[in-house]
């Protein structure tokens, strides 16, 4: 599996939410709506949710494992940050 488009769609709020990414995987499926959150250590993503009954937030679409996390962390962080110095340049 392979990422092959990230599109970032950045936010400007108050809030630590910094932006919001669509991620496509091998030009066949696409997860939308991955935020892209300001923490104590640093930019992560928080995967696409829906509030439950009960008030709880559960995860639509989420990685399997550590490794495809970060993969797709990794991606969503580095497209933030070309358009963010692209923006600088500007």
């Amino acid at each position: 599996m392979q990422i092959t488009n990230v599109f970032i769609r950045k936010v400007n709020s108050e809030g630590r939410m910094r932006a919001v990414a669509n991620v496509t995987f091998d030009d066949a499926f696409v997860v939308k709506d991955i935020k892209l959150i300001e923490g104590p250590d640093g930019l992560f993503i928080a995967m696409p949710s829906r509030k439950t009954p009960n008030g709880e937030y559960k995860d639509i679409a989420h990685p399997i494992n550590p490794e495809t996390r970060t993969k797709i962390q990794s991606a969503i962080i580095t497209a933030y940050e070309t358009a963010e110095s692209e923006e600088v340049k500007e």
